[in-house]
C-alpha cells in the first residue's frame, strides 16, 4: 500500500492508495460510537450490497443524498445534522464520505460544524475527487448567487483511494475528472499535459498501469500546495485555473448543464485565451492547450450563454478583490500568475 503525506503540522493526514476500498471502509466503520456513511443514490446503487456487511456493527449509519450538485445546499446539510442529532451522535462520532465531490465538500462541511467538529474520513468515488477535492480541506455548499460561497476549511483523518472503484464510472464522469488532472499540468508540470496527451485513451479504459501514477501524482502536486499554503492566502490560488469561468457557468447554469470538471474545461480554455490576449503566452502553447482540453470532447462555445450574466455569476465569486475580478491564467509552460480584471475588461476579452 502506498501512503502519502499531507503535512499541516498538527492537521497532517495521510491518503492511502489501495485495491480493496472495502477493507478500508471496515477499519474507519469498527468504533464504539455512532458512525455516518454519507453517499449518494448513484454510488448507493452500485455499491450498496457491498456496503451491507458493514451494518452489522449497528452504530453505523447510512445517509442517502440524490446524486448531483443540485444535492449540495444548506438545506441538504441540515437534514442530515437533524438526522445525526436524532440518531445519539456524539464528539466521538466519525462522518465518511463515500462519493465524488458533492458528497465529499458537503460531508466534510458537516463534519466541520457538527458539535464544532468531528472525525472526517474520505474514500472518493470518482476520478474528480480522487485527484482533488477529496484533498485538501476545503468544504462548502452552493448558495444559488454562487459556488461554495458557505464552507470551512477542515482537514479529514485520512483520505482512502482506490482505481477499482472508477471502472464504473460513465464517459463523462471521467471527463470530468480529466479537467482537473489536465490543469495540474498547465499550472504545475508541463511533462503531465505530454502525458495525458499520449495515454488519453488509456485514461478513459481506466488502465490502473496509467491511471494510478496519475493519480498519485496530482495528489502530489495538490499536497505540496496545500502544505504551503492551507486556507489559500497565496500559492494555492493557483489551484483556482479554470475555475473563475467554470464556476460563473455552473451557477449560470443551476449546476444542470456542466459537471465541475467540464465547466473547468471550459474554464481553462476561455481563460487561457484571456491570457493569450493579454500578451501572457503565445499562439504555439494557446494552440496546446487548446488542442489537449478538445480531445476530452466537451464543447468550449458559450456564445449561447449571455455574457453580461456570466460575469455577474462570477463577480459573486468569494476570491475578488474590491470590484475586480479574480482570474488565474497560464503565463508560461506550467505556471500561471493572478490577474485582477474589472468587468468591462471582462466582457471586452470574451466578446
Amino acid at each position: 500500500m502506498e501512503k502519502l503525506l499531507i503535512d499541516l503540522g498538527k492537521s497532517s493526514y495521510y491518503i492511502k492508495f489501495e485495491d480493496d476500498v472495502f477493507s478500508g471502509l471496515k477499519e474507519y466503520t469498527s468504533i464504539a460510537s455512532p458512525t455516518i456513511i454519507i453517499t449518494d443514490s448513484n454510488i448507493d446503487a452500485i455499491y450498496g450490497d457491498k456496503l451491507k456487511p458493514l451494518f452489522n456493527n449497528k452504530l453505523l449509519y447510512k445517509y442517502v443524498i440524490p446524486a448531483g450538485e443540485a444535492s449540495k445546499n444548506i438545506g441538504t446539510a441540515i437534514d442530515i445534522i437533524e438526522y445525526m442529532l436524532n440518531s445519539g451522535f456524539t464528539r466521538a462520532s466519525r462522518v465518511i464520505a463515500f462519493g465524488g465531490g458533492v458528497v465529499g465538500d458537503i460531508s466534510g462541511f458537516i463534519a466541520s460544524i457538527f458539535m464544532r467538529g468531528i472525525a472526517l474520513y474520505q474514500v472518493p468515488t470518482t476520478l474528480l475527487s480522487q485527484v482533488d477535492s477529496s484533498v485538501g480541506g476545503k468544504t462548502g455548499v452552493n448558495f444559488p448567487q454562487g459556488k461554495n460561497l458557505v464552507g470551512t476549511f477542515y482537514q479529514p483523518k485520512e483520505v482512502l483511494i482506490s482505481a477499482e472503484l472508477l471502472k464504473t464510472l460513465p464517459r463523462s464522469q471521467l471527463t470530468s475528472g480529466l479537467g482537473e488532472i489536465i490543469k495540474y499540468g498547465i499550472i504545475h508540470n508541463y511533462s503531465l499535459m505530454a502525458y495525458i496527451k499520449e495515454n488519453i485513451e488509456k485514461i478513459y479504459a481506466c488502465n490502473p498501469a496509467i491511471l494510478m501514477p496519475i493519480i498519485s501524482r496530482c495528489c502530489e502536486i495538490k499536497a505540496e500546495v496545500v502544505s504551503e499554503d492551507e486556507r489559500e492566502a497565496g500559492l494555492r490560488k493557483i489551484l483556482n485555473y479554470g475555475h473563475t469561468i467554470g464556476h460563473g457557468l455552473e451557477a449560470l447554469t443551476a449546476y444542470e448543464q456542466y459537471t465541475h470538471g467540464e465547466a473547468v474545461l471550459v474554464g481553462m480554455y476561455h481563460e487561457a485565451a484571456i491570457s493569450k490576449t493579454l500578451g501572457y503566452i503565445d499562439d504555439e502553447y494557446f494552440r496546446e492547450i487548446s488542442e489537449l482540453i478538445k480531445m476530452t470532447e466537451v464543447s468550449v462555445d458559450i456564445s449561447k450563454f449571455s455574457t453580461v450574466e456570466l460575469i455577474e455569476k462570477m463577480s459573486s465569486d468569494k476570491k475578488n478583490i474590491e470590484d475586480k475580478i479574480s482570474f488565474i491564467i497560464p503565463s508560461g509552460r506550467g505556471t500561471v500568475i493572478e490577474v485582477l480584471l474589472k468587468k468591462e475588461e471582462v466582457l471586452s476579452l470574451l466578446l
